[in-house]
């Protein structure tokens, strides 16, 4: 064969190699899009409310969102028991899930929160938080879970719970932050790398969940 024949033989290599890239990268893309207005409401063991900023216990714009989305959830009777999960950061004083239980516990009024909130005060980012909770919800038998997030922060927080034996659902937020329309493209945009990360090396990708 040829050099010519050769370099024709490499160009069309490539050429479908970066055309199947394309279609899987845009798949998770669309397929991100999809999930993100999920709105599962089916009876579930356990409402899990994944972590975001919070500062000094309380709770940043965007986990605000989140467990008022779980309340409201909690209120139409679709799980007995809201789970709030995430770690700190070094210097924190409190951790995502601790905070999130603590703001739910006052709104709720609820004075022994035991048996209706359970904090999982460990990790840094989804995989490690979904991980850490997953032991917690199986040691408890709860399986069956609605996943509280952002909408473009859904697919990928699913698709790892379900990775981890969950089966779970998603029911995203409708307010706050992370569903202005000045941040939902680059937010979408980021959390497609996120999941590529995670499905092809297995791990975190080390981004933040917080939008702000």
């Amino acid at each position: 064969m040829g050099t010519t024949a050769v370099l024709r033989a490499a160009g069309r290599w490539v050429a479908g190699a970066a055309l199947l890239a394309a279609l899987i990268v845009g798949g998770v893309f669309v397929r991100g899009f999809q999930v993100a207005g999920h709105d599962d409401r089916g009876r579930v063991d356990a409402i899990v409310v994944l972590g975001a900023a919070q500062y000094n216990g309380r709770p940043s714009p965007v986990l605000q969102a989140r467990l008022d989305h779980a309340r409201e959830l909690y209120a139409a009777g679709v799980a007995p028991r809201i789970v709030t999960i995430g770690g700190n950061k070094v210097g924190d004083r409190t951790t995502e899930g601790a905070a999130g239980a603590a703001y739910l516990a006052d709104k709720l009024g609820l004075t022994q929160p035991d048996g209706v909130l359970t904090a999982v005060p460990t990790g840094n980012d989804t995989l490690t938080s979904l991980r850490a909770a997953t032991s917690v919800l199986a040691g408890h038998g709860w399986t069956h879970v609605v996943l509280v997030t952002d909408p473009a922060h859904a697919y990928r927080a699913q698709r790892i719970a379900e990775d981890l034996g969950l089966t779970a659902g998603v029911s995203s937020v409708t307010d706050g932050p992370a569903v202005e329309a000045d941040v939902q493209w680059r937010y979408h945009v980021r959390e497609t790398a996120g999941l590529l990360y995670y499905l092809v090396l297995g791990g975190s990708s080390g981004s933040t969940d917080s939008v702000l």
